[in-house]
């Protein structure tokens, strides 16, 4: 007898189109057989080891957060409830261009150094591997959800380079290409890239376009956070379109947002960009998390010419004076090219983590309301923070536009990340509510999408994107990463006040035909594996 059946579900299967009543039967980790409530009429129905009665319930594919940051949070927490709970079975990570491999032994610290407010340190952690390939392996001993791995391109920057603000030498740019295609042999499914953080930014076009057409012999994908998300958004975005078609390379847009009072209202503007460049043959997706406000580090608003050369000539810039002023007169004045072009407002700033537990009294409160209470003036609070804090404080930006985020999110091309940062006191809710937020606030309570249209956007098209082959759709042969929710119910628990609640209304997922969350409650399961690169 097989596995499981899930009977009497109403399957909403990824594709898009109308759901269907059907008993599902599960074996060995796959979808072994659908049948439809019509065709099972007079009919003895499936049997198996055991039954789930669905009624209901919506099943679905797994949905794949095609930007995360649980990098080391995989490893760090076998119960990952933060994704398990909301229905993620898979996972994007190596984001922004900072991750872990491929790395040596001076740049492992420096990209743990670099990367803190993301990941921790890491220091409870044996960070045993060097390469993409034993990164792989070490997520295949057995994780929540399973995994894919993108190869960032500011900490293979950093291997060949260094974070010094400077051209390659030749000699450099082969070793680049060397290192992204030793990744995408060992499995990686693309390139990111942080082009507003160091020293990935330091890189010229013409230096991306070389690692993209490694990355498209490959049949992989570029993910750019590009060079600006405020000011010089549109002309940014223009920049990784072009840049990806002269390399040849598919283009999937990190976090696509239109932040800061410069770009509100201005997402159609952006969606004709893309439009465009799509009806004319490019290859382009994106993603988006259903929340206004960003979340970085702290550290990221700085200039990067007071980044360059890593985390400790940084700290040595915060308490030199000449320095220090230069830094104050970008950020607040000319607008810094770490905060997007735009004069940071301090007002809108929040402290969301620290690594010290000493300044954890300050998570809550924006730069400027600290900045009161000490009776000083914002910067030197920020400057003073960053210093005490070692770099390792994250931050709320409140800096995003509701409008934006809805019409961007109804685009033929968009997909769901979460650009969860897990880290801190006091986290972004997207980190534990994006998926059932799109569910139960732009579905059912706004109509912004339809849920055969949302279920869409977070299973099929990712899996296209990613070119899994046997995900993302309710199929018989297809893996058993599935998901069930209550479509009455379904919603996220974070708020910003309480942003580590989990959901309610997903009783049930299951990874690899095995419950990871079941009646609710986080099973021991570790199902979860490294998603490989399908071979070209």
């Amino acid at each position: 007898m097989e596995d499981l059946v899930i009977r009497d579900a109403d399957v909403v299967d990824g594709s898009g189109g109308p759901s269907y009543r059907a008993d599902v039967v599960l074996d060995g980790g796959r979808i072994v057989s659908i049948v439809k409530e019509a065709a099972a009429a007079g009919c003895q129905r499936p049997r198996a080891v055991r039954e789930l009665d669905a009624e209901g319930l919506v099943l679905s594919p797994g949905f794949i957060d095609m930007h995360a940051h649980s990098d080391l949070a995989l490893l760090r927490d076998p119960d990952h409830s933060a994704k398990a709970a909301q229905g993620v079975t898979l996972e994007v990570l190596g984001q922004d261009g900072l991750s872990y491999a491929p790395v040596d032994d001076r740049t492992r610290e420096e990209v743990r150094r670099a990367i803190t407010g993301w990941n921790g340190y890491g220091d409870d952690l044996d960070l045993d591997w060097r390469s993409v390939g034993e990164y792989l392996d070490r997520l295949d001993r057995g994780i929540a959800v399973n995994a894919a791995y993108l190869v960032p391109q500011g900490t293979v920057r950093a291997l060949a380079v260094g974070w010094e603000d400077r051209a390659a030498t030749p000699q450099e740019l082969d070793r680049m290409r060397q290192l992204v295609a030793e990744g995408m042999e060992q499995g990686a499914v693309g390139l990111s890239s942080g082009l507003t953080y160091t020293p990935g930014m330091y890189a010229p076009d013409a230096e991306l376009t070389g690692l993209c057409r490694v990355v498209a012999s490959y049949g992989g994908y570029f993910c750019p956070h590009h060079r600006s998300y405020g000011a010089g958004a549109l002309e940014a975005y223009a920049e990784m379109v072009a840049l990806a078609r002269e390399a040849g390379c598919p283009l999937h847009l990190a976090h696509a947002t239109m932040n800061f009072g410069v770009n509100e209202g201005r997402a159609p503007e952006l969606l004709d960009l893309l439009d465009r460049a799509l009806d004319a043959g490019a290859d382009i997706t994106l993603d988006t998390y259903p929340y206004t406000p960003g979340c970085t580090t702290l550290a990221a608003l700085l200039p990067s010419w007071a980044s360059e050369g890593g985390p400790e000539e940084i700290l040595a810039r915060l308490t030199d004076p000449a320095a220090t002023a230069r830094i104050r007169q970008d950020l607040e004045v000319t607008g810094s090219d770490g905060c997007h072009g735009v004069p940071v407002e301090w007002e809108t700033i929040e402290v969301s983590g620290v690594t010290d537990p000493a300044l954890g009294h300050l998570v809550g409160r924006t730069v400027r309301q600290v900045a009161g209470l000490r009776g000083e003036a914002p910067w030197e609070t920020a400057r003073r923070l960053l210093v005490e804090d070692r770099l390792g404080t994250t931050v709320l930006q409140h800096v995003g536009h509701e409008d934006n985020v809805r019409t961007i999110m109804r685009h033929r091309t968009h997909t769901g990340g979460s650009d969860g940062i897990l880290r801190g006191d006091k986290p972004h809710p997207r980190s534990y509510g994006t998926f059932p937020r799109y569910l139960g606030h732009y579905v059912r309570e706004l109509g912004v999408l339809s849920l055969e249209e949302c279920v869409a956007h977070l299973t099929s098209r990712p899996a296209a994107r990613l070119r899994l082959p046997d995900r993302g759709l309710v199929r018989e042969g297809h893996r058993a990463d599935l998901v069930l929710f209550d479509p009455e119910t379904v919603a996220p628990g974070a708020t910003f006040a309480e942003p580590r609640t989990l959901p309610t209304g997903i009783p049930y997922v299951l990874v690899d035909g095995r419950f990871v969350i079941e009646d609710g409650k986080r099973t021991d399961v570790l199902a979860g594996r490294a998603v490989r690169r399908t071979p070209v």
